[in-house]
């Protein structure tokens, strides 16, 4: 199969006029200049590795009244789901990082097995929330459960949810052992963590990543990037999205009045917190944390990025070769190259001169097959 493009972006801040890139099976062979015939044509467009979403929630879903926490039927959760998978994939996001959810393994086979169409998954199953009082040993214990049952990465959450004030609500102690243990079993951890206290108990602990991080101030982000820990600050769609779709959210859980005011007032502090990141020279993998509504609207957070300050070419390498080596695959995919994976992307126009672009995704390859063709 040869894929000739007016430009490609290799993912590592490349750009090639005039490409073509030769896959056999699965995996890419060569990336060149040459001349045809050509088995894909494909214009004026771009060509990019998939992109790659490190905090995804496919199985949040809204129920069959469209509200979010409605009670539905499995086979109508699994629709659900499929169709987020679905749109996920088909918006260029071939590989994702599900963080939270034990379903995951049974997707992965479904997927697999070509029942549904959906991206890669890494997942890293249920997540820990340490519990006052919890020991050690018990949440020792749960990471070497979910290490057992099939994890790839240990999700702990450090903090509350922003909507009940996002503070530190476990013990830097507990913190230690579930990031020492996971460390002892060869596996990341990414923490869910909104304030400085959260983030710096965090570092200290040795955990791998840190996400959200809404209220971080000066000495958190100094923290995480002295010790190498990867910051994923999801800026641009999952508050959006709860905002954007506030009745269909309004009255589950914490999804009230007070929750809905937190997240508005805590808005307008992303970008400044991205461009501290940013100038602070931290490693920033995409993440979006994508729930109900927000599937196949990932794109969305690259181009927050560029409107808050990072370039067009980082904002595309954090979304490819970036997030590919926060998940361990970096020699794998994230970027097109010989001997990559053939997770290959298009879009209509240059993204370059208008990340718009990233929205209006025409050709989509995973491992070699083609999933949509405009």
């Amino acid at each position: 199969m040869l894929i000739h493009v007016a430009r490609l972006i290799n993912g590592r801040g490349l750009l090639l006029t005039n490409a073509t890139v030769e896959v056999r099976g699965s995996s890419i062979v060569a990336v060149d200049h040459r001349g045809g015939p050509y088995t894909h044509d494909l214009g004026d467009v771009t060509l990019l590795p998939g992109l790659i979403d490190v905090h995804v929630h496919l199985d949040w879903h809204f129920g069959p009244n469209g509200h979010y926490g409605d009670v539905s039927t499995p086979a109508f959760r699994d629709r659900a789901i499929a169709d987020n998978a679905r749109a996920t994939l088909l918006a260029g996001f071939t590989t994702i990082q599900s963080v939270g959810w034990h379903g995951d393994l049974e997707l992965q086979e479904r997927i697999a097995g070509d029942v549904i169409v959906g991206p890669r998954i890494v997942s890293s199953l249920d997540p820990i929330h340490p519990r006052p009082g919890q020991s050690a040993a018990a949440l020792r214990d749960a990471v070497r459960g979910l290490a057992d049952a099939g994890a790839d990465l240990i999700k702990v959450f450090a903090s509350g949810s922003i909507r009940d004030g996002g503070r530190m609500n476990v013990t830097a102690e507990q913190l230690d052992a579930v990031c020492d243990e996971a460390r002892a079993l060869g596996l990341r951890t990414l923490v869910h963590a909104h304030d400085s206290a959260a983030i710096v108990a965090s570092v200290k602990a040795g955990c791998t990543q840190v996400e959200h991080g809404v209220f971080a101030d000066d000495a958190a982000i100094e923290a995480m990037r002295d010790a190498g820990v990867r910051f994923d600050p999801n800026i641009g769609l999952i508050l959006q999205n709860y905002l954007e779709r506030k009745p269909q959210f309004l009255g589950a859980g914490n999804f009230n009045e007070e929750g809905f005011a937190a997240m508005a007032a805590a808005v307008p502090h992303l970008a400044p917190l991205f461009r501290r990141a940013l100038a602070a020279g931290l490693t920033m993998p995409l993440g979006t944390d994508a729930v109900a509504g927000a599937h196949g609207q990932n794109a969305r957070e690259i181009i927050a990025r560029v409107a808050a300050g990072q370039t067009a070419m980082d904002a595309i390498s954090s979304a490819t070769s970036v997030s590919a080596e926060s998940i361990e695959l970096g020699d794998t995919i994230g970027t097109l190259a010989a001997g990559y994976e053939a997770d290959i992307i298009a879009m209509d126009g240059d993204p370059l001169a208008d990340i718009g672009a990233m929205q209006r995704v025409s050709f989509v390859m995973k491992a070699g097959q083609s999933v949509k063709v405009v």
